[in-house]
């Protein structure tokens, strides 16, 4: 491909600069690639050279310090009390008489039963004399395994942490010692954490909430993709579940032998995904721009009044009127009703039980839905571009149409480049429009019975929530499927946000 000067660039026509554009994008996808690997690697030759210095100095620390340093390591916080900083001192001497009672009476049995998930399952029709009865009898729970062996192995991470800044505050106080000043006391140290440390104590709590409710459901989410975790094997009442590789994997992406229909299933609903989430984003993000440049207009009365009638569907909560609007429209429904009473049909619309009228009422309803938000955000940025340009532009002798293309839609698009990603994201995980409309029906035939059941307007997000509901959920496929997705939205977002002029050149509209 010919590459070209910034002035031979300025001298293309509209197109040939568009097609410019997307050759140079999908030709640097391979170079953006390599650089991906360079950085990673370069983010492990870091961390490798890290853990390499964090080694040398323990060891260095060891061979250096004096006995209160040295029984620190074995008794955290020794060398502060010692050195008279109390509150250090039964920070971390409390912090590992925690960690030894629960290793020894709880973490210990998890750990060691992370490999199997459980050795005896349910025990059916075993006789207990005590109620003259068949009984059932049960013993291990996966699923508490798995969980508490998460749990435990984040306390020792979050142990081997904290020993580790036990043993540098040890150095760091011996050397303080070393050249005569004197040490912070329990009352400075309660201090800093109230005023110049007091960032650090407001973040512990927050911290620790995050990587309790966020990156250990995040593991374990991950983790049981690994393991058969079904309805039939719930890991407690019915069978225990195990570690079965990638065979989950294999059954999704059809990468061995099989009949591949759950591969097929998921990649119909995922190109229905990417094809909702391109309309629903960017009909609203059009529509909704034109109707507040409508509303805007000079001329116009009652702005007011439009735009407090369409921020009325913001105030009305989804969950009423999508189940409205979606009575609205079925076969026994009122514009059917109205319809065939005038005469218009004979027999009522496929509203929700053909596919393709299905797939365009849930686009054309969320436009519905959509374009008071868009009226809103485009409003404000409407307003702040310079009508200067729009001046100069008119005396120029362009019309309303060049004005837009060439002034306002650069304007919006750099301004809300951001917005327009993530809401392309949120659309894909757009549970409530699709799910309270019709449910994600019509049934898929073709799908079901690879998947579960689902529809040929579900998303990923609600066939997610239909093969983990019912009797065969199966936990373990939605697992596989919610890793997918991350990886799918992963590399859109990284892709596009790159590209973004918004986030990389940030002077241009100021």
């Amino acid at each position: 491909m010919t590459k070209y000067s910034d002035l031979e660039y300025l001298k293309l026509s509209k197109i040939h600069k568009i097609l410019y554009k997307i050759a140079c994008f999908f030709i640097g996808i391979p170079a953006w690639f390599v650089n991906l690997g360079k950085t990673i690697g370069k983010k492990f030759k870091n961390f490798g050279i890290k853990v390499k210095d964090n080694f040398v100095d323990i060891y260095k620390t060891f061979k250096e310090g004096d006995y209160k340093t040295r029984v620190s390591f074995v008794i955290m916080g020794f060398g502060s009390f010692a050195r008279k900083q109390y509150l250090r001192g039964a920070i971390f001497l409390l912090f590992e008489i925690i960690f030894i009672v629960y290793m020894s009476l709880w973490g210990g049995y998890w750990i060691s039963m992370l490999p199997s998930l459980g050795k005896q399952g349910p025990e059916t029709n075993v006789y207990d004399p005590v109620y003259d009865a068949y009984v059932t009898i049960y013993h291990d729970d996966s699923f508490k395994i798995l969980l508490y062996g998460i749990l435990s192995l984040f306390f020792i991470v979050a142990f081997i942490y904290t020993w580790r800044i036990n043993v540098k505050q040890n150095r760091i106080s011996q050397e303080i010692l070393a050249t005569g000043k004197p040490l912070k006391s329990s009352k400075d140290d309660l201090h800093s954490l109230i005023d110049d440390q007091f960032h650090k104590t407001l973040l512990a709590l927050p911290m620790t909430g995050i990587m309790v409710f966020t990156v250990m459901p995040i593991v374990f989410m991950i983790l049981v993709a690994f393991t058969n975790y079904d309805g039939s094997h719930d890991g407690y009442f019915n069978n225990l579940f195990t570690w079965v590789g990638l065979d989950n994997f294999n059954k999704l992406l059809n990468i061995s032998s099989g009949s591949g229909a759950m591969a097929a299933t998921f990649g119909e609903v995922l190109a229905w995904t990417l094809i909702w989430a391109f309309f629903a984003t960017f009909t609203n993000y059009f529509l909704g721009m034109f109707v507040a440049m409508m509303i805007n207009k000079k001329g116009i009365r009652f702005k007011k009044v439009w735009r407090t009638a369409l921020i009325m569907t913001i105030a009305i909560p989804q969950f009423i009127s999508l189940l409205y609007v979606s009575k609205m429209f079925s076969n026994e429904g009122i514009i059917n009703g109205l319809l065939v009473d005038l005469g218009w049909i004979s027999k009522p619309l496929p509203f929700w039980t053909d596919p393709t009228w299905a797939r365009a009422m849930v686009i054309i309803i969320n436009i519905w839905i959509g374009i008071p938000y868009l009226m809103l955000i485009a409003t404000g940025i409407l307003m702040n571009i310079p009508q200067d340009l729009y001046e100069s532009a008119r005396i120029d002798g362009a019309n309303a149409f060049q004005q837009y293309t060439k002034i306002t839609l650069p304007y919006m698009l750099f301004v809300t480049g951001p917005y327009l990603l993530t809401s392309f994201i949120s659309n894909m995980n757009n549970f409530n429009v699709i799910y309270l409309l019709n449910a994600g029906g019509p049934t898929n035939t073709s799908g079901t019975t690879a998947g579960g059941t689902v529809g040929h307007t579900d998303l990923l997000i609600t066939w997610l929530f239909k093969i983990t509901t019912g009797a065969e959920a199966q936990y373990n496929m939605a697992a596989v499927i919610a890793i997918m997705v991350f990886a799918v939205v992963s590399v859109i977002s990284l892709i596009v946000y790159g590209l973004l002029p918004s986030t990389r050149n940030e002077e241009d509209f100021q």
